[in-house]
């Protein structure tokens, strides 16, 4: 019985493995250089919720077992930020407070984003992007046109592609004002 616990997981290898790749696509340079994302701890907070939020709506529209696929991916992301948390230093006592937070604020991103992915609301998505993602009024246009693209590039993707290959994410740079030229 013991030695169950040393085994490897299939199932947890691969969610392992597709939270790794989201989490690579959400630190690419080009989305703080190019699509201006603050490369600080917020930014790649916003970075990687807005791939996170984008997986999770591609898991959201495959048959089963993507549903249980998307709450392992989820459970995986909240104890990475748990984990990040300890990392820096946050005690034991103040993790469970910090984790409410990190939790309403990654669920208010996925409420605020849905609608304007599902609509391909250009405006509307820039609106949230830019008040969350850059934490300004201004709008985000490129990172919408950016989230959007890679929203429309995931449709379709099957589970199975998914798992092996991960999502894939558009280039960041090719939505920049030069870009779209």
């Amino acid at each position: 019985m013991i030695f169950s616990l040393f085994r490897r997981n299939p199932r947890r290898m691969a969610i392992a493995t597709l939270y790794a790749r989201i989490a690579d696509a959400s630190r690419r340079p080009g989305l703080y250089a190019a699509l201006g994302i603050p490369d600080s701890l917020e930014g790649r907070f916003e970075s990687l919720s807005l791939h996170m939020v984008l997986s999770l709506r591609t898991l959201r529209e495959l048959p089963p077992p993507a549903d249980e696929v998307a709450k392992d991916l989820t459970d995986a992301f909240f104890r990475d930020m748990d984990a990040s948390l300890r990392e820096m230093g946050v005690g034991d006592t103040v993790v469970p407070k910090r984790m409410k937070k990190v939790a309403a604020a990654f669920y208010g991103r996925a409420q605020a984003y849905d609608p304007a992915l599902t609509s391909a609301d250009v405006a509307e998505l820039a609106e949230a992007l830019g008040r969350n993602a850059l934490g300004s009024d201004a709008p985000a246009m490129m990172l919408a046109r950016y989230a959007l693209a890679a929203d429309k590039g995931l449709k379709g993707v099957t589970l199975d592609v998914l798992l092996e290959s991960g999502p894939a994410f558009p280039a960041p740079e090719a939505f920049t004002e030069e870009g779209n030229r």
